[in-house]
């Protein structure tokens, strides 16, 4: 199957025309019947003399539903452009043919209806100069009658044709259903149709609902009125979903594979049509079947940066149409050519940006991706539409542009080196301090970026396991380990440490270098004393009281309390009702 999109000025016979190749009525609404004009899109799909199957998207043609028209073509592949024998070339026909040539549609035919009624051939001359100079090219033009029936079986024939020359679709590629109708089926619930582009769809498939990442699960599928277990690009489907109200979903959502895309609502740009500095502030962006207010803050002679009023799920390469509502017109055709953009906070940023932009055509370059931004997660590159380079990640799934990486190893050094002069009483960096300063996003890059002699221990950058310490505090620990050789347990007071020349910095960075033990506030002891309390203890009547350890130990109740605590936490001694204590054996 393909599918084709209708387009043209109103009341040229684009319904008539599906009508008569399908046998169906692709005008849905009373309204539309009565009035004899379509107003929403319409469905309907026919056998071809070659055996497949073309399902048409029917547009309205009045000016008044163009957002209507492009939700219907955004999807769509191929185009069927309807223009009158009897009234020829008219403002929708232009207006249609420029919103295709915004999109880049490429693949099309032209039928010139209404045969019966006038002379098709300098109708069907203008249309072909007139679509030669868009993305469509030279195409097919056929004159038909669906009164008469004269030239319905030419148009067929050219329509196998389109049908051959489409590029075969990516069917194991992720999908990205861009929704453009939502109902309710009694009993079944909610159900949503669209043109699935690229991808496939099973039941029971997991989707994410891209407004608002929801996950739900394909209850069902029906392909061209008729339910199936898998559907594969391209397609008309209808899905129904277990697991969202019908009031969630709207034209211009869209169903996507979990995490493979993201959301985005700001996106830099190329523009062709008027001249970026003319646009107006604010326009409407169609994508897909979505209609969004953007804002447009221009960049270059032909880039910008687009705000978007709700975050949608885009790529880069993503084709799309800017129109201005107030005007009625196409005023640009839009390629996505960033959909992460850096933020523009310095001066000059945006003719800097501009530069960048410049050299940017919205086709995947991963290589230049992964140049541009320095540092990024594969999965990332893949929910842009990139897909990723080849390359060995530098830790988990970051990839990391050469020069850019050896930068950063060479300021980490520079920034060891600065804090070392900063906090001399400290063993190394945290690591959580070289994140921030060198911008990084996690802590593993900061450790993937570790080069000997500089090496990661308890959290920190130094140059070994501990970093010395200054002489000052080494004499005063030593002087300290002296006062404390015959009473091991005794805890100096903070003053007596101070005296000694052991302040609160000074402890601090003798306790991280592992020469004295800190076991609570304002209580320190040299680390060996632990077994030796042990053996102490362990000599005692067991089980033994806080009092009876105080005396044994030869100290005060302020060591005692944390020390035995520490043993208690170190499963070295267990507490036991009756607040009295036993050493475990081992």
């Amino acid at each position: 199957m393909w599918v084709v999109a209708t387009a043209g000025h109103v009341d040229h016979g684009k319904s008539t025309l599906v009508r008569a190749l399908t046998g169906m009525e692709p005008d849905r609404w009373a309204e539309e019947r009565r009035r004899g004009m379509t107003i929403d899109l319409g469905f309907g799909w026919t056998s071809l003399p070659s055996g497949a199957t073309v399902a048409f998207v029917d547009v309205p043609g009045h000016e008044r539903f163009v957002p209507n028209m492009l939700a219907g073509v955004g999807p769509v592949p191929a185009v069927l452009l309807v223009v009158a024998a009897d009234e020829g070339w008219m403002p929708q026909s232009a207006e249609h043919l420029a919103a295709l040539d915004a999109l880049g549609v490429a693949y099309g035919l032209v039928a010139v209806t209404r045969a019966d009624l006038a002379d098709p051939g300098p109708v069907a001359a203008r249309a072909r100069a007139e679509v030669a100079g868009t993305s469509l090219g030279a195409v097919e033009v056929v004159p038909v009658s669906a009164v008469t029936g004269v030239g319905l079986p030419e148009l067929r024939g050219a329509l196998d044709r389109l049908g051959a020359r489409l590029p075969a679709p990516v069917v194991d590629g992720p999908v990205r259903l861009w929704v453009d109708r939502c109902f309710t089926v009694r009993g079944s619930g909610t159900v949503v149709t669209g043109t699935l582009r690229a991808g496939r769809l099973r039941v029971g498939d997991e989707v994410e609902v891209a407004a608002d990442g929801t996950r739900v699960r394909v209850r069902g599928l029906h392909s061209l009125g008729v339910a199936r277990e898998e559907v594969s690009a391209v397609a008309r489907v209808a899905v129904n979903l277990r697991g969202v109200a019908r009031e969630r979903m709207a034209r211009g959502d869209a169903l996507v594979t979990p995490d493979g895309f993201g959301r985005t609502d700001l996106v830099d740009v190329r523009i062709s049509g008027e001249p970026v500095a003319g646009l107006p502030a604010a326009v409407m962006l169609h994508v897909g079947s979505a209609a969004v207010p953007v804002r447009v803050r221009p960049l270059g002679v032909d880039t910008a940066r687009l705000r978007l009023a709700r975050p949608l799920p885009l790529l880069v390469g993503d084709r799309a149409v800017l129109r201005d509502p107030g005007r009625r017109l196409v005023a640009g055709g839009v390629r996505v050519l960033d959909v992460a953009p850096p933020p523009l906070v310095r001066r000059g940023a945006a003719a800097v940006r501009a530069g960048v932009l410049a050299g940017l055509d919205g086709r995947a370059d991963p290589v230049g991706e992964v140049r541009r931004r320095g540092l990024v997660r594969a999965g990332d590159l893949t929910r842009m539409g990139v897909p990723p380079v080849t390359v060995v990640p530098v830790v988990g799934d970051w990839l990391a542009d050469e020069g850019h990486w050896a930068r950063l190893g060479a300021r980490l050094v520079v920034e060891v080196s600065r804090y070392a002069v900063e906090h001399p009483l400290e063993s190394g960096v945290p690591v959580e301090v070289l994140r921030q300063r060198l911008g990084l996003p996690e802590r593993s890059l900061v450790e993937a970026l570790v080069r000997a002699p500089l090496r990661v221990h308890a959290g920190r950058v130094g140059s070994g396991p501990v970093s010395a310490l200054p002489e000052p505090v080494v004499r005063a620990v030593d002087r300290l380990r002296e006062e404390s050789r015959s009473r091991p347990f005794r805890a100096p007071e903070a003053d007596r440490l101070v005296e000694l020349g052991l302040g609160p910095r000074e402890v601090g960075a003798a306790v991280r270098a592992g020469v004295l033990l800190r076991l609570a506030a304002g209580v320190v002891l040299l680390p060996g004393v632990v077994e030796e309390a042990v053996r102490v203890l362990a000599g005692l009547p067991q089980p033994f009281t806080l009092s009876a350890a105080r005396q044994a130990l030869d100290t005060t109740r302020r060591v005692a309390v944390p020390l035995l605590e520490l043993l208690d936490s170190r499963g070295v001694t267990r507490r036991l009702p009756g607040d009295v204590r036993t050493v475990v054996s081992r």
